[in-house]
């Protein structure tokens, strides 16, 4: 049996605060909550940015659309993200991830114009397409990304993972040690194989209760 250590008295897991951290926008704030075939040539496209500079590229390319004067053309930027959960330093936080790391969509009308003010972009490295032509996103696939954004449950991030050690940080099994056996994402709970008597035993827990051993 795994001896318990002396340790200070830890906060009740269900009384930690949840923390809000980025959100991803609404659909409704970047127009797409009900998006339908156009009805005149803007279509969206993918352009390819440095790795982490998607907000940068997003915030220099908008600047450019006012200042080129071609809002007639170039209609939306957006980076798609989706909620996620994680947990850190015993709390929960929501955070916006990224669904296409190192990508922005662009919804536009492609001509020699439009294209120059994109391509030219700080940041930007291209579009996604068959050799110097963008390629367009089909409407269905425009549309499973509204959906993926608009996903009500967030995703957990799980910084453990199957067979990994863990220690139990808070409950009646507070620091004993064990490996993780079983991970469920929608019920947020992990299963601990811990020892009693020389005996494993599956203990069901909350993501806030464990903490992964270095």
């Amino acid at each position: 049996m795994a001896t318990k250590k002396a340790s200070k008295p830890r906060g009740n897991v269900a009384k930690e605060a949840a923390v809000v951290e980025e959100r991803a926008p609404a659909e409704d704030e970047l127009g797409l909550a009900e998006e339908e075939e156009p009805t005149d040539d803007r279509q969206w496209f993918v352009i390819h940015t440095y790795s982490g500079y998607e907000n940068k590229v997003k915030k220099n390319l908008e600047h450019r659309i006012d200042s080129m004067d071609v809002r007639d053309k170039i209609f939306r930027v957006i980076i798609p993200t989706e909620d996620e959960i994680e947990i850190r330093d015993g709390q929960r936080r929501t955070v916006a991830r990224k669904i296409f790391p190192g990508y922005v969509l662009v919804q536009m009308i492609m001509d020699d114009e439009s294209w120059y003010v994109v391509r030219n972009t700080p940041g930007v490295t291209g579009f996604v397409g068959m050799g110097n032509r963008p390629t367009p996103l089909e409407q269905e696939e425009v549309r499973n990304i509204i959906r993926q954004m608009r996903v009500e449950t967030p995703r957990v991030k799980v910084g453990f993972q199957l067979g990994q050690s863990v220690r139990i940080i808070d409950g009646p099994f507070i620091d004993f040690a064990g490996q993780v056996d079983e991970i469920n994402l929608q019920k947020g709970k992990v299963k601990v194989l811990v020892s009693f008597f020389g005996r494993e035993t599956p203990v069901e827990l909350d993501f806030l209760q464990v903490e992964r051993l270095t």
